[in-house]
């Protein structure tokens, strides 16, 4: 475990959710970016071993002060800006608090009284920072190139796995729920897959338990259409594991309804996968001409249509995989966000 002093920590980002989430992967890739320029650590309840991080327990026992005077608390949800608020003003800590917002519509009443209380607030997209009432600085989320790149053999990738080696492979992957579109992805594969026998259709991540019935449908709609073979239902995996699950692919389809910022289309035209996406959360500053095709949200058909052209010749996957890597790079390095967020965090601390 990377376990640091927290006499000497400047900035501490909470993670209080155990199980995976956007939240939770942002938090475990930039925050060891970070540290190489700012005395920084994660702390909750599940830190992989690798990130930089202090424990839970002694956020009650850490010094007043930070070297610096106060330290930077960075929230990313409701329950750690009350837990920066709980710590500043009910143990006398001195923090100052930052909150980041993926969110792309109205907070609730308890959300924006707690960003009132904020000495700063970060919005993960230009869209994003026209639902809060705060003035916001915009750092869209960046990706670890080193970590997400493509395969060095592709099929060999996949027998590791255990998934087909032949045929295309599109993947559709995170919270299987409504607001996901994985009922989306499901209908719109069902035409590609009446069309191209060969293609298959992997769906990766977990339902929690008010889901369960969501992913039962999927599941049985399937089979209604006697394509159990061709759908790949995996369960899900590590954060520092997803990588070689967008290698595999042939193309990413993300077809949520509603997202707040949407992290995997990055992950995956990193890894040379190009992407078929709705126009939701910051899909549209992702996905470019040339890296693969947006369509409209809730709309199986004209999904269906997009990846029916995607999979068919003279299909253009080639020449998208030859764009999508470098539209990343350029745009989305991890190394920009952290070095965004690290200038906000010294500007905080020569407040004091």
């Amino acid at each position: 475990m990377t376990q640091v002093d927290i006499r000497a920590t400047q900035v501490i980002a909470p993670n209080f959710k155990k199980r995976l989430s956007g939240v939770t992967a942002t938090v475990v890739r930039l925050v060891p970016v970070q540290s190489r320029d700012i005395n920084i650590a994660a702390t909750g309840p599940v830190i992989p071993a690798h990130v930089p991080q202090i424990p839970l327990w002694s956020l009650i026992t850490m010094p007043r002060s930070g070297p610096d005077g106060p330290r930077v608390w960075h929230a990313r949800r409701n329950v750690e800006m009350i837990g920066g608020l709980a710590l500043k003003y009910l143990l006398g800590k001195r923090l100052k608090l930052v909150f980041t917002s993926a969110s792309q519509r109205k907070q609730s009443g308890l959300t924006r009284w707690l960003i009132r209380r904020m000495d700063a607030v970060v919005a993960t997209s230009a869209r994003g920072a026209t639902y809060l009432e705060a003035p916001a600085q915009v750092v869209m989320h960046g990706i670890d190139l080193d970590g997400f790149a493509p395969a060095q053999d592709k099929p060999a990738l996949r027998e590791k796995l255990g998934l087909p080696k032949d045929g295309m492979l599109l993947g559709c992957y995170g919270r299987i729920r409504a607001s996901k579109g994985t009922d989306v992805f499901q209908a719109a594969m069902v035409e590609v897959i009446k069309r191209h026998p060969q293609v298959h259709a992997l769906i990766m991540g977990r339902a929690v338990p008010k889901d369960k019935e969501f992913l039962q449908q999927i599941k049985e709609a399937v089979a209604a259409e006697g394509f159990s073979d061709n759908f790949h239902f995996l369960p899900e995996v590590p954060v520092e594991d997803m990588a070689d699950w967008y290698r595999v692919l042939d193309l990413y389809v993300a077809p949520q309804r509603w997202e707040g910022f949407g992290l995997t289309p990055i992950e995956a035209m990193a890894c040379g996968v190009p992407v078929v996406a709705t126009r939701v959360g910051a899909f549209e500053e992702i996905v470019v001409p040339g890296t693969g095709y947006l369509v409209a949200p809730d709309d199986p058909a004209a999904l269906g249509a997009a990846l029916l052209e995607a999979c068919e010749p003279p299909s253009p996957i080639a020449q998208w995989e030859t764009k999508a890597r470098p539209h990343v790079a350029a745009h989305f390095a991890i190394e920009r966000e952290a070095a965004d967020l690290v200038t906000l965090y010294r500007r905080l601390l020569s407040e004091s």
